[in-house]
């Protein structure tokens, strides 16, 4: 027989906001206008999340998917003949390219998220990814690499909008210990989408000579196609807001009548901030005063150094430090991302069931920080390819992690679109750092980029212990009645 568990408000306050457990999810809502505890049935509770799962999880994971493949096609040129056509194979031409896509990227974050919110997720997700797409088909008709930037820039102003804005409505829609789980889930699709990119690139690289145009072009025109059916999927499935779909439901979604308001009553009763606030930039620039955020960002930036640095030269690693074939190089960088997923989704139960973030994120570093010196430094080139499969396992478990980690502490709309994007535009300069890290004067062995990234995972475990000790001490002044977090007597930071 199922038994709801309820707390009520003075428990609340002294404890997490939600529990959820097998024996179902009971928290009190903030939406109640009496102390009544709000409960909801688990198998009620499961069927909602399982709608707004297939609503959102898949069509958001391959956009990213196929946003990690748009930005990163530019490697897979590279070894298929752009470097020696566009006369890139000295200098700093191919990683200038690479690095100027980061300017509009992180630059325009803060506004593309404003946009989001203002437009809606179904129509401005789909809408950009559209135009990255229309923008890929015109890599393929580039004359000499300078003719890159233009593009380049191009594509980080439309795909600024879309990873904050995804971790903005993937958070409005979970609750707080459901969330980590999401992310690992999106964020793999979108890396296995992007790992066969290697092997699509060297399918579409057998084009060469068709209509008289190179293979590397065939690369980009094809994928800038691909992108826009992506979208088009995306558009028929893609939610709104909460709130939003409050007022005018999407086709198909939560259609037995009281379903939505379940999941905003459930939602609420979690971190009560579900109804829409009026901006203003007061209000979207306050958690600007809070150095946590920061560090959080900080944290991004560095394990996305690391994924960026890979994601870029992988294929060339393996083709000149490793040795393989332009084939092999292509298609062996996808086994080690689709393993990946094993340690990614496997972190994620664990950080939600047992509820904690920061020691999940300081293990998945030290995983990756064993990886990175048998990949760098191991002569046996088979030996290396294992590191390889360790270091990608752990840098990439570690992002969907730390997007977890800040999203269970922030709280409200507009803190979370501001916080979002604050997240992402680290993240984004990290991807310029990948970009520069391993440079091609420093082929084969990038001493250099292999130290760069033991330093980060370094960093971000330092980091994570500093906020684990902050954490620790608000949540015993909160217990004590000596301070309020976050606008809310019952929120506690999730250590």
């Amino acid at each position: 027989m199922t038994k709801n568990i309820t707390f009520d408000k003075k428990e609340q306050a002294a404890h997490l906001e939600n529990v959820e457990s097998e024996k179902g999810f009971t928290t009190t809502s903030s939406s109640s206008q009496n102390d009544a505890p709000f409960t909801i049935d688990p198998k009620t509770s499961a069927r909602l999340r399982h709608a707004i799962d297939w609503r959102l999880i898949p069509a958001l994971g391959a956009m990213y998917g196929i946003s990690l493949m748009d930005r990163k096609n530019v490697s897979n040129a590279a070894i298929a003949g752009m470097l020696k056509d566009l006369k890139m194979s000295r200098g700093m031409g191919y990683n200038l390219v690479n690095m100027c896509f980061f300017i509009t990227y992180v630059l325009c974050q803060p506004f593309m998220v404003i946009l989001c919110r203002k437009v809606g997720p179904r129509y401005f997700l789909p809408g950009i990814c559209l135009a990255w797409g229309a923008v890929i088909v015109g890599f393929g008709f580039t004359k000499n690499w300078p003719s890159l930037i233009p593009l380049r820039l191009m594509l980080g102003l439309f795909e600024s909008g879309y990873f904050p804005g995804c971790l903005y409505l993937l958070s409005c829609w979970y609750t707080k210990f459901e969330v980590a789980k999401r992310y690992s889930v999106f964020y793999f699709i979108g890396s296995i989408a992007s790992a066969l990119s290697g092997i699509l690139a060297y399918g579409l690289q057998q084009m060469e000579g068709v209509n008289g145009i190179r293979g590397w072009r065939w690369i980009f025109i094809m994928e800038g196609v691909i992108t826009c059916g992506v979208s088009l999927f995306a558009f028929a499935f893609i939610v709104k807001f909460p709130d939003q779909e409050k007022a005018k439901p999407s086709w198909g979604f939560l259609k037995k009548p009281g379903d939505l308001d379940l999941v905003i009553d459930k939602l609420n009763a979690d971190r009560g901030d579900v109804a829409p606030e009026p901006f203003s930039w007061k209000k979207f620039l306050a958690p600007a005063t809070q150095w946590y955020i920061y560090g959080f960002a900080l944290m991004f930036f560095c394990v996305t150094t690391i994924s960026y640095g890979f994601a870029f030269t992988l294929p060339i690693i393996l083709s000149t430090k490793l040795k393989f074939s332009v084939a092999m190089a292509q298609c062996m960088g996808a086994p080690p991302y689709a393993a990946s997923g094993i340690m990614m989704y496997g972190a994620a139960w664990f950080s939600d069931k047992y509820k904690t973030r920061g020691p999940v994120v300081c293990f998945l570093c030290l995983v990756s920080l064993t990886g990175l010196p048998i990949m760098g430094f191991v002569k046996n080139p088979w030996g290396q390819y294992v590191g390889v499969f360790i270091t990608i396992s752990g840098t990439n478990s570690a992002i969907p992690a730390i997007m977890a980690y800040q999203a269970n502490n922030i709280r409200g709309q507009w803190r979370r679109a501001f916080c979002s994007a604050t997240l992402t535009g680290l993240g984004g300069i990290g991807g310029v750092a990948g970009a520069l890290i391993f440079r091609t004067e420093d082929a084969p062995n990038y001493v250099p980029g292999f130290a760069a990234c033991m330093a980060c995972n370094v960093v971000v475990i330092a980091i994570t212990i500093v906020l684990t000790f902050y954490f620790r001490r608000c949540n015993r002044q909160a217990d004590r009645g000596e301070r309020i977090l976050n606008d809310d007597p019952a929120f506690r930071f999730t250590i």
